[in-house]
């Protein structure tokens, strides 16, 4: 049996049809991400109930990208291109991260993941990274994603699974502040933008800046997968 693998998904108004209604989706990309690496995909709607019902059903996890971190959560005030705070899903998803990492549930942070893993381990965040590096080569054209290359940390996990120099596909305006505790930075972009951070105490609990699902990210979704079915075989006493 394929590893379920749970994606959160986004919060805000969609349209279909002749519809327009608040709605939780997430990009078809990632689901054909984790299908094609040999996982199950099941979506995670934003909601602070059954977090552990949820979690005791999984063998893995990807935090999805999508808006701004509310700055309150790490002690900061807006910036005046933040993001308008979606605090359903800012509350929902910290409180899976952190009881994900909790039961050593392989997980796998994506952009705005990696930032949430970040604030819920202390850290911070630069919330309108142009100013900080003079540009805005990480996203150049709203709703169009980005290419920057990347320098992977020697002997981290991530370095295991990317390869230093890979070009990534990204689209973000904020980035990684102040490193949270016990995470380890392992990716820069050659702005020096910090690009990845891990927590190696945890069996595999990798996060990136850029979006492995839209660009050649299947090595980290692999990963996570056979992370996951190592995890289902642990918990299922060897039965399948």
């Amino acid at each position: 049996m394929r590893p379920l693998i749970g994606i959160t998904t986004y919060a805000q108004d969609a349209r279909w049809g002749v519809w327009k209604l608040p709605a939780a989706l997430i990009p078809l990309d990632y689901v054909d991400a984790v299908e094609r690496a040999g996982g199950r995909p099941v979506l995670i709607p934003p909601s602070e109930e059954g977090v552990e019902e949820t979690l005791a059903a999984l063998d893995g996890i990807v935090f999805s990208g999508g808006a701004d971190v509310d700055p309150a959560l790490y002690g900061a005030d807006a910036h005046p291109e933040t993001d308008e705070p979606q605090a359903r899903r800012d509350a929902a998803e910290m409180a899976l991260l952190r009881a994900a990492l909790e039961r050593d549930l392989p997980t796998l942070a994506v952009c705005r993941g990696v930032q949430l893993l970040n604030v819920a381990r202390g850290g911070d965040l630069v919330q309108h990274l142009p100013e900080k590096v003079g540009h805005d080569e990480h996203k150049e054209i709203p709703g169009t994603f980005s290419e920057h290359r990347v320098d992977v940390k020697a002997g981290t996990r991530l370095a295991a699974v990317v390869e230093s120099g890979s070009t990534v596909t990204s689209h973000h305006h904020q980035a990684l502040g102040r490193t949270g505790a016990g995470l380890v930075e392992t990716a820069w972009a050659d702005d020096g933008t910090l690009e990845g951070l891990e927590d190696p105490s945890r069996r595999f609990a990798l996060g990136v800046q850029w979006h492995p699902e839209a660009g050649e990210g299947a090595s980290l979704f692999a990963a996570l997968v056979e992370e996951a079915q190592a995890y289902r075989r642990e918990r299922m006493g060897g039965r399948q």
